[in-house]
């Protein structure tokens, strides 16, 4: 079917666009995907939904611990639908700990990592301005009805619809956050790296998109509420920068609010670059290795064990 679609522009006027050039437009497209999705099923729960009368009033989300899974699972359908959008050119890391993981441990060129991480960082800006401009209306009429401290008119609350912060009981403190993103992130590049190792129990049919986006959505039910689960630097910081410049000030940047969290910018961003690593060597560690080693000694599956099935058993 894809070989019958001619070109919407002619090859020879973008032939850049076969190497990083469209690697990099890849990036940047399936990041966009996963912020207008992600970003836009907070704003539905916290602003829009409240703002709309389909809640019990115009500033109440969340009544509920089941009310997490909105978010939870939007997101990682978000995560999915990026993935099958962008997979097939740059292998839709759509994540700057996915991107250096992957440069760590599994020959990712390191050449490629700082485009990678520009076209992230950017396609998640450009996905938090398109989520401003269709949810506006309903985060500034929700922002003018909570009551409580406000930064430029604008609440944490409403920030949350585009970047993350510390819950409460940190008590500003700097490791719990930290630990948190690290944890969360490891899990991340762990689940991605066994769904995707075709030595492994590998997902076939086209479905590993859809199944790392449970594994995002599983991250959120288990690791969620400590700080809001970014798990990916260009998810925080693309958001982040452009709440900045629309008028959440300090809540973006350097992240501070009185009494509660400061300068908390850069643990979503350290914490998940360190913890991607982690989850890659982890994964190796106790896993890779041992297939490896039984790929070279082409040890045959004990009875019961799955086992990849061949062209022969389909």
């Amino acid at each position: 079917m894809a070989v019958e679609i001619p070109p919407l522009v002619k090859p020879s006027r973008f032939r850049r666009r076969a190497g990083l050039w469209g690697e990099c437009l890849s990036e940047f497209l399936g990041t966009f995907v996963l912020i207008s999705f992600g970003c836009g099923v907070v704003a539905m729960a916290v602003a829009a939904l409240p703002g709309s009368g389909r809640t019990s009033g115009p500033t109440t989300f969340f009544l509920g611990a089941g009310d997490w899974l909105l978010i939870t699972w939007g997101w990682g359908l978000a995560v999915a639908f990026a993935i099958y959008v962008a997979g097939g050119v740059s292998g839709a890391h759509i994540n700057p700990a996915v991107t250096l993981a992957f440069a760590v441990r599994r020959k990712f060129p390191w050449g490629k990592v700082l485009p990678y991480w520009v076209s992230q960082v950017a396609g998640a800006l450009a996905g938090a301005a398109l989520v401003l401009a269709v949810y506006h209306d309903a985060i500034d009429t929700f922002d003018a009805a909570m009551e409580g401290p406000k930064t430029g008119g604008h609440t944490l609350a409403s920030f949350s619809i585009f970047a993350t912060f510390p819950a409460p009981y940190f008590h500003g403190g700097i490791w719990g956050p930290l630990i948190d993103q690290i944890v969360g992130t490891a899990f991340l590049v762990m689940f991605v790296v066994a769904v995707i190792d075709l030595r492994n129990t590998a997902v076939k049919a086209n479905l590993g998109p859809l199944v790392i986006g449970f594994v995002v959505a599983a991250i959120g039910m288990s690791y969620g509420a400590n700080a809001g689960y970014a798990i990916n630097p260009a998810r925080d910081f693309g958001p982040r920068l452009l709440t900045w410049m629309a008028g959440w000030k300090d809540l973006a940047f350097p992240g501070s609010l009185s009494g509660a969290f400061s300068a908390y910018w850069w643990i979503p961003i350290v914490g998940p670059l360190v913890g991607g690593v982690i989850g890659v060597l982890v994964y190796d560690l106790f896993i890779g290795d041992v297939l490896h080693i039984r790929v070279q000694k082409a040890i045959p599956p004990e009875p019961g064990r799955t086992r990849p099935t061949t062209s022969d058993e389909e």
